[in-house]
């Protein structure tokens, strides 16, 4: 997935990938090694006449009348294919200047450094102050260095007076700089992931593409994650570059930690999944990982940037992202206003029952028990409930049992369950999971005998959160035997409290409590009405969602542990540790960013993206990392148990350590990844 994600957006980006490609960038910066005074004139020629430095300047100018994100859009196709020569210097100088001299190429001077060297007609340099100068006013020293697709070279100012003032502050052309940089970075870490996935699905090793090596399925598995982070934080600067300077700059600050380390890392995972081949010249992997080695060197440390991050998490400013309804919400705000104001007139007590009444609880999920909103009802109606200070009620397991019912269910299930489940007057447990058969469901050993009106189970289940006090529990238990391993299972409900035969045991996890439970159940009957679906079919069951999925309105809030972090970073500590809680900061942004984007994907009417998976594996990392960052932040104070807060930290880091392991492992998850999204082989 590029940047872009309205239609408009995806058009540009693939029609510019391939005019791109067709410029031969690869080939030019080949045949100018060695040259420093190589300007790629066909490229930048080429580049003028489609007017992709001025996309965002106004139409009065001569530019394209775009937006900052149209910009973006089009240096991260560009990227893609490596366009080299002046490009990325003039699109950050056209968004400065807000014009640009006619027939120019102007050098950005950070420091000393002159960006697109030999090229320059001008040259945009702080000389105490920012100044437009013409190149018979500068004495530049063009130089071949690390990337070979473009030049830069050192700045000697000659006549600072002969250049005009111009009205800007180092912050914003730094902030500039690093908002269109990114999309490049984005641009390099999606040509890099392609080239390692397209090589992962031909080559062959030991009779097998390598691929289906698992290994190289991580390794392309962790290319989407970062790749997928550094277009996300790339797409939100750019999105919100031209509107509130407080969160454009804490977009920048956000994009500078993930998105120039992420492309290096990328581009150098790249290398790792070609091999042999990737370490040679001829490939253009290593042109990739030049770029974005200098993209980093040309915007600064990503340290730096979360140490300012930091600074601006403590003093409370966060991603406060605006979902622009584009007046689709018009029609049904009103209404959804009015209903969410009668719910909160009633008592505390009856609003849950409220919210079930109007399907407010359950949008998403078909009438009578929800209102089979599209994406746009359900933000909406997610706005409105915040804004009136209501919170719905989480409905744990039942959020995964009740769709299965509805979908799959008669309607006497339909109608004993589902209402009640909404209401919380059942709670539910799930027995899927057994001590030899975590992840691998298919290997479940529970059986289910065949007795006159209904089954016997027998087995044992393990990781069962709030059995102990559940109502019901949907189990899979195996009702064929001699059927495939993910044939032959059956999707039961189980009376977890009139049962006979259900032995519910406490499990103490490394927090030293006890929130999982293990289950026997020992020839326990479940009559024929139990059962969910047709006999044998329980696994095509188990992933069972609705067609509306939920579609959620993101919050400002972190992470619990990283806005923990901000909290203790408030109070004193090291520049180290201020450093690591702006990484944090910067990461539990990002996971927020991605379900953005999944919300408007299906907003545009699109299907999911990778965003939702991506999301739950880097969502797992940040919490983990942010708890044990918690954590050090005590120091040997965690040593000794005088304190409810330091033990209380102290339990999430333990009781983090499980979300890598439940609801699949963080590998199973990898192996989903690389062979659902990026097509790897089995």
């Amino acid at each position: 997935m590029s940047i872009g994600i309205s239609d408009e957006h995806v058009e540009l980006a693939s029609s510019l990938r391939k005019w791109a490609a067709d410029l031969r960038g690869r080939d030019l910066a080949r045949a100018a090694e060695g040259d420093a005074e190589a300007t790629f004139a066909p490229a930048w020629a080429a580049l003028q006449e489609m007017g992709v430095a001025t996309i965002g300047l106004p139409e009065d100018v001569g530019g394209g009348g775009g937006s900052p994100l149209d910009v973006a859009v089009a240096l991260e196709a560009c990227a893609h294919e490596l366009v080299p020569g002046p490009l990325l210097g003039p699109s950050v100088a056209a968004a400065v200047l807000g014009e640009l001299p006619e027939n120019s190429v102007v050098g950005l001077a950070l420091g000393d450094l002159v960006w697109d060297a030999p090229s320059a007609t001008h040259v945009l340099a702080d000389v105490g102050g920012w100044r437009l100068l013409p190149r018979s006013a500068v004495e530049i020293a063009p130089e071949t260095g690390l990337d070979l697709t473009r030049r830069f070279g050192r700045l000697r100012v000659l006549d600072a007076a002969a250049g005009a003032a111009v009205d800007v502050t180092t912050d914003r052309v730094r902030r500039t700089a690093v908002t269109l940089a990114a999309a490049e970075a984005a641009g390099i870490a999606r040509w890099c992931l392609a080239t390692a996935v397209e090589y992962a699905q031909v080559r062959e090793q030991f009779g097998q593409k390598i691929g289906s090596f698992q290994a190289i399925k991580h390794l392309c598995a962790e290319m989407l994650e970062t790749a997928e982070a550094v277009t996300a934080a790339a797409w939100d600067v750019a999105a919100v570059a031209s509107g509130d300077d407080e969160q454009w700059a804490f977009a920048a600050e956000v994009a500078a930690v993930i998105a120039f380390d992420g492309a290096v890392e990328v581009a150098k995972s790249c290398i790792q999944v070609l091999g042999g081949i990737g370490f040679t010249f001829e490939h253009d992997a290593h042109l990739y990982l030049r770029r974005a080695l200098t993209l980093r060197a040309l915007v600064g440390e990503g340290d730096a940037a979360a140490e300012r991050l930091t600074a601006a998490a403590v003093d409370g400013v966060r991603r406060r992202v605006r979902l622009d309804l584009d007046g689709r919400d018009e029609p049904i705000r009103a209404d959804i206003r009015a209903t969410v104001a009668q719910i909160a007139e009633r008592p505390e007590s009856e609003r849950r029952a409220a919210l079930v009444e109007t399907g407010f609880l359950t949008p998403h999920w078909p009438a009578p028990y929800g209102l089979g909103a599209d994406a746009v009802t359900q933000i909406v109606i997610d706005q409105e409930l915040a804004a009136a200070g209501l919170t719905r009620p989480d409905i744990v397991i039942a959020g995964w049992a009740v769709p299965t019912i509805l979908e799959h269910g008669t309607e006497e299930q339909r109608e004993r369950f589902v209402r009640p489940s909404l209401l919380g007057e059942l709670t539910w447990c799930q027995l899927f999971s057994e001590p030899g058969a975590g992840s691998d469901l298919a290997s479940l050993r529970t059986r289910a005998t065949r007795v006159e009106g209904g089954w016997r189970l027998s087995g044992q289940k393990v990781w069962n959160s709030v059995a102990e006090r559940a109502d019901w529990g949907i189990c899979l238990a195996r009702t064929n035997p001699d059927a495939p391993k993910h044939k032959g299972i059956t999707y039961f409900l189980v009376d977890m409290r009139n049962s006979e035969g259900v032995d519910v045991r406490p499990l103490r996890e490394i927090t030293g409590e006890a929130l999982f439970n293990e289950v026997f159940l020992d020839d326990v009957f479940v009559p024929d009405s139990m059962v969910v679906g047709a006999v044998d079919d329980g696994w095509r069951l188990a992933r069972t969602t609705l067609a509306n999925e939920r579609v959620a309105m993101a919050s400002a809030r972190l992470s619990k542990s990283t806005e923990r972090a901000i909290e203790l970073a408030a109070t004193g500590v090291t520049a180290a540790q201020r450093v690591a809680v702006g990484h944090s900061v910067a990461l539990a942004t990002v996971c927020s960013l991605l379900g953005v984007r999944a919300t408007l994907r299906s907003l545009a009417g699109q299907g999911p993206g990778a965003e939702s998976s991506v999301a739950k594996l880097l969502g797992v990392r940040n919490r983990q990392d942010g708890a044990e960052l918690v954590v050090s932040l005590h120091g040997d104070a965690v040593l000794v148990d005088d304190s409810d807060e330091v033990r209380a930290d102290v339990w999430e880091l333990l009781n983090t350590r499980c979300l890598s392991i439940a609801g699949g492992t963080t590998q199973i998850l990898r192996n989903v990844a690389g062979e659902r999204i990026l097509g790897l082989p089995r």
